[in-house]
């Protein structure tokens, strides 16, 4: 099994882990010690985004109360913080982990660091999730399932191709034929010295 199909697993368990209360202010517990491990990061990027989606559904309710808006707003906000923020510890990981490769002629560098495609096969593992519970929910229209039969065909097939690159471009970087080269996000929203609307005098 691939690191890609590794990964998957220990997302898959905490997305089930979070859906056994299915509750955005559950505490979370990371089953994956010491912090510094890799399985220990992917379990925690996993739990945030999996957070993160519920919020998400939870704020596009058309009667929810402006300030509870707000508050679950400003959760979203510190949570896309605390995504970003994992990410580059998982590229501080892979950087940490072949800095004394040896790299061929002509190795070049991905436009995609290897946390920034983890990340998105971890939004695709919700993805999967949420589509096969609507492909299979029973209050559900037939055409309705058929769709999200059909949608989670090709969410799967993404799985599939975005797994294989990702340990591709693993195994390109274990032996050399590429490097990495990764930029810190550099977000401005939450930064009181970036944000005018914060720094300005009121």
């Amino acid at each position: 099994m691939g690191f890609s199909s590794e990964a998957f697993d220990i997302f898959d368990e905490s997305i089930a882990t979070y859906h056994k209360l299915d509750n955005v202010d559950q505490p979370f517990e990371n089953i994956f010690p010491p912090e510094d491990s890799l399985n220990h990061l992917l379990y925690r990027k996993n739990w945030i985004d999996t957070v993160q989606w519920h919020l998400e559904d939870i704020i596009r309710d058309p009667e929810i109360q402006p300030v509870k808006g707000m508050v679950i707003k400003r959760q979203i906000d510190a949570s896309n913080q605390d995504r970003t923020d994992t990410v580059e510890f998982i590229d501080s990981y892979f950087l940490n982990q072949y800095k004394d490769v040896e790299l061929l002629s002509g190795a070049s560098f991905n436009t995609e660091s290897p946390a920034w495609a983890i990340d998105r096969l971890s939004i695709l593992a919700l993805k999967i999730y949420h589509m096969e519970e609507e492909a299979n929910r029973s209050s559900a229209s037939e055409d309705h399932r058929e769709k999200c039969n059909q949608k989670l065909k090709v969410l799967l097939e993404q799985k599939k191709d975005l797994c294989t690159s990702i340990d591709m471009l693993i195994d390109d970087i274990q032996n050399g034929r590429k490097y990495m080269k990764v930029y810190k996000q550099m977000k401005m929203y939450n930064d009181d010295e970036l944000n005018p609307v914060l720094y300005r005098p009121k």
